[in-house]
């Protein structure tokens, strides 16, 4: 038995399509209540990269058999000392040493770029027994630096009236701020608040022991961010509040469905600048945007968001709109 691992780029149609198959292997038998591995969304991963991010993907094969792909995610303008990992092996090939032989070029990589600490994330406990990642990342010496629960909002069991009830009372206690909407790109003249909003969260969202340092997010990295989901076929929701008396955007919640699942959306991010604070914006935020999609997007059934544990806070909001614990996810850390 031979493993080779081979790098491969956006031109290298045969080994997006071996990755790719491998992707969907590996979600069918790990995470059957996600999404199906969205294509398009790989395909566009490898061909339009996040602005300010390297990404490098490695193919693994056993005897010329497709059998894992690594994908490292090297940040170029913050955290120059990490990188973001990305393991995938096939089901069919697991205990073979396709993990290991990938996690040993892949940390030749990154000691060549530089790198000191690699993180990565991973389902904490499969059904009846530990996860075949969180089995893998403990084998290596990693420690589970941020523990995270995933949350799933039916949309079928909403309360509609409860909805209604909460609304107001955000509503009640948010006089002097606007509720805006849009879809898809941020206008212009709400593109810098956004931008700053967006380089806040890893400042305010717990971190627990990762050694992540806040992104630094301007207009036109955002811009780029923006264009790489429109590649990835990311449809997107939002809701910002407006300041009233300064005219800046202080909340801003985001959901978004993918090309491949019309049945299922992410929350992703909810922030409200510290300053404006109490007046339950993210709340209101998060009310009017679940609505919001819903109203173009019937089809979706199905809400995911993750939030660290110990996010209290935010916790309390999803679970007041309907969010339930559905399993729990570690975000490893290793030096290297």
């Amino acid at each position: 038995m031979t493993i080779t691992i081979t790098p491969f780029e956006a031109a290298d149609e045969s080994a997006i399509e071996q990755a790719y198959q491998i992707g969907v292997a590996q979600v069918a038998a790990d995470l059957p209540d996600f999404p199906p591995f969205c294509r398009r969304r790989f395909i566009a991963r490898v061909r339009h990269p996040m602005p300010g991010s390297e990404s490098i993907y490695l193919l693994a094969q056993i005897d010329g058999e497709p059998a894992g792909f690594l994908v490292l995610d090297l940040p170029q303008l913050d955290n120059t000392e990490n990188a973001a990992a990305e393991p995938v092996v096939h089901p069919a090939y697991r205990r073979r040493g396709v993990g290991r032989a990938l996690y040993e070029h892949g940390v030749g990589v990154l000691r060549e770029r530089g790198r000191k600490r690699v993180s990565g994330m991973s389902q904490a406990h499969a059904p009846d027994r530990p996860s075949p990642g969180s089995a893998f990342a403990t084998g290596l010496g990693a420690v589970d630096a941020l523990p995270d629960v995933r949350r799933r909002l039916d949309t079928a069991d909403l309360d509609q009236a409860e909805l209604d009830s909460l609304l107001a009372a955000a509503r009640a206690r948010s006089a002097g701020y606007e509720v805006l909407f849009w879809r898809g790109r941020t206008p212009d003249e709400l593109i810098a608040d956004v931008a700053y909003l967006e380089g806040r969260l890893l400042i305010d969202a717990p971190m627990g022991d990762l050694a992540w340092e806040p992104e630094q997010i301007d207009a036109e990295r955002l811009r780029g961010m923006e264009l790489a989901l429109d590649a990835r076929g990311r449809r997107r929701y939002h809701v910002g509040v407006r300041h009233e008396a300064s005219g800046r955007l202080v909340a801003w919640t985001l959901l978004d469905v993918s090309a491949s699942a019309d049945w299922h959306a992410y929350q992703q991010i909810t922030i409200v600048d510290p300053d404006h604070r109490g007046h339950r914006l993210g709340l209101l935020a998060k009310i009017e945007n679940l609505r919001h999609l819903l109203a173009h997007e019937p089809a979706v059934r199905a809400i995911d968001t993750f939030n660290a544990a110990s996010n209290d806070h935010m916790i309390a909001i999803n679970e007041q709109l309907g969010f339930r614990v559905l399993d729990r996810w570690s975000n490893w850390q290793l030096t290297i």
